[in-house]
């Protein structure tokens, strides 16, 4: 994912459209609780930051009665999840139990549906106790948990564990207890049930992402720091999609008499209270979160102050640090005689992982050279006979640590695209040293359906499996290109490029420059298998939809 500010109880921002109200009637003040009352600790949990760009926040406006936000989308949120849980549960282990009653009919030559009815309800106590330790498992991963759910691979991890461990208790109450059979749970109910539950995960998560689309769903966030650290953090927040805070009021930590507003872009977050003053507007906001980016300037205690103060009224207090292009995975907190320490990992280039990278792009890239040679060869023919030229186009990109190769593409533009290309720069769409030109009249008939469709990229397969290239990693990009590098966008090449990755599924040819390089850089220095086999999932449904495709 884009870089995102890391958080104790960390972020996700959102935005409703620009329009929608914002703050509640004010209600009365609570009184600060006194500095030496005891505190309960905040819990450190790594999440991402994510949004929905196109927002304004106006400081005075009513927000609609239907909106459901804070406390009470988190409670309905989880009450969802917890029902479609078990509803895939329940199914998953009475679909084993009948296939193991079936079974047994079977080897006993009855097998009447009468009879199965039977068998299942004479043995009940089996799925119940299994899905009983099942949902169990769920709970004690924490697999609904607000920190995880909603965005990221954490959620999916937690609930793949969860239910392996679930089989595992399982599976040792069997051998315990000297029960014969059950077999059925581990072949049916285990890969069913955990495929049901990534699947109603997914679905819960696309009808959250339309929730908070509306207005719905969010967190409402009070942001304090600098005009410079609070549009960092605001910007970044907005910068990329899915929701989970809506940003209603800044407070400012800079000594400055104007008030107005912090402006982000097109819009402007306004200034709702002072340094001294927070815990009054977060109730008068009816705000849930507060969002501290960067130093106050007012020494260790007040922080410890501010979350004392705000004991109380379900308000969660989020750190942003500035620490960016950094994933979760790499952070990790480390508490020493009460000092929180932040240990972030550094990115590896190199070792046993990269192996792993490496074995699995052969098996894909091998595996779908064969399994696609028809159409390759269907498409060689369709290039050959709308334009004369060669089936292929080879240029040359930089790789890994600097090192060129040919790059293989169908050819989708007339033979001599290179010469036409000085008549054409004034016409330039592209980002940075790249050009790009929604309706090139260089590319082919057959070139615009294989841009398209990104087809004319299958070639690259061969050159994973050369090892010039990976199945995911950052743009493979061309000398000129590499020459203009700025001295950190050289980290692009420590890692081979891919097929596909962060710039394809996040706008591709609409992306500006900086931020082609921003995800690229974050990939390299972030990536893993895990995240690989997402961006891939994410790569498909980008490719059916056209998305910066031309």
């Amino acid at each position: 994912m884009p870089s995102s500010p890391s958080s104790l109880r960390t972020l996700s921002h959102s935005g409703r459209p620009a329009g929608t109200a914002t703050p509640a009637a004010p209600a009365p003040v609570a009184p600060a609780r006194p500095a030496g009352e005891p505190v309960d600790a905040v819990r450190a949990v790594p999440r991402a930051v994510v949004a929905d760009p196109a927002r304004t926040s106006s400081p005075l406006v009513g927000r609609a009665a239907e909106t459901v936000t804070g406390a009470r989308w988190a409670l309905r949120y989880r009450r969802r999840l917890r029902v479609t849980d078990t509803a895939v549960v329940l199914a998953s282990v009475v679909a084993a139990a009948v296939v193991d009653v079936v079974d047994d009919l079977v080897s006993q030559g009855a097998g009447s549906p009468s009879a199965v009815v039977d068998g299942v309800l004479a043995a009940l106590w089996l799925p119940l106790v299994v899905a009983v330790v099942w949902t169990a498992a769920l709970a004690l991963y924490r697999s609904r948990d607000l920190a995880v759910v909603g965005s990221g691979v954490l959620e999916y991890k937690r609930v793949g564990s969860a239910s392996v461990l679930a089989f595992v208790v399982v599976a040792v109450w069997f051998s315990v207890t000297g029960h014969v059979g059950g077999q059925e749970y581990f072949l049916v109910a285990l890969p069913v049930g955990g495929a049901g539950l990534v699947v109603g995960r997914w679905a819960m998560r696309r009808w959250l992402e339309a929730q908070r689309g509306a207005g719905h769903y969010l967190s409402r966030a009070v942001v304090v720091g600098s005009r410079e650290d609070i549009a960092y953090v605001v910007d970044r927040i907005d910068a990329t999609s899915g929701a989970v805070y809506d940003v209603v009021g800044a407070v400012l930590t800079d000594d400055e008499p104007d008030a107005s507003g912090v402006v982000i872009g097109d819009r402007v977050v306004p200034v709702v209270a002072g340094l001294d003053d927070v815990p009054r507007a977060v109730w008068r906001l009816s705000a849930e979160s507060v969002i501290v980016a960067g130093d106050a300037g007012r020494g260790r205690d007040w922080l410890r102050d501010l979350g004392w103060s705000l004991e109380g009224r379900a308000t969660e207090l989020v750190l942003a640090s500035r620490l960016t292009n950094v994933a979760g995975p790499r952070i990790h907190f480390r508490p020493v005689e009460g000092l929180p320490l932040m240990h972030v990992e550094l990115p590896e280039f190199d070792g046993p992982r990269h192996a792993m990278k490496r074995l699995s792009d052969v098996v894909l890239a091998g595996s779908a050279l064969l399994v696609l040679a028809p159409l390759l060869l269907v498409l060689a023919v369709a290039v050959r006979v709308d334009s004369a030229g060669p089936v292929l186009f080879r240029q040359r990109r930089v790789g890994r640590d600097g090192r060129t190769f040919e790059m293989l593409k169908f050819r989708s533009m007339v033979v001599d695209a290179e010469q036409l290309l000085g008549g054409l720069g004034t016409a330039d769409e592209g980002a940075g040293p790249l050009f790009k030109m929604r309706h090139d009249p260089r590319v082919t008939r057959v070139g615009r359906v294989l841009r398209k469709w990104s087809l004319d990229e299958l070639p690259q397969l061969w050159n994973i499996v050369r090892g010039e290239m990976s199945v995911v990693g950052p743009r493979p990009p061309l000398p000129r290109e590499v020459a203009d590098y700025e001295r950190h966008v050289h980290r692009r090449l420590y890692i081979k490029p891919g097929l596909t990755g962060m710039w394809q599924i996040n706008g591709r040819s609409d992306l500006s420059w900086e931020d082609s390089v921003r995800l690229d850089l974050y990939y390299v220095e972030n990536w893993s298998l895990t995240a690989d086999l997402v961006i891939m999932w994410r790569t498909v449904r980008v490719l059916l939809r056209h998305e910066g495709a031309y």
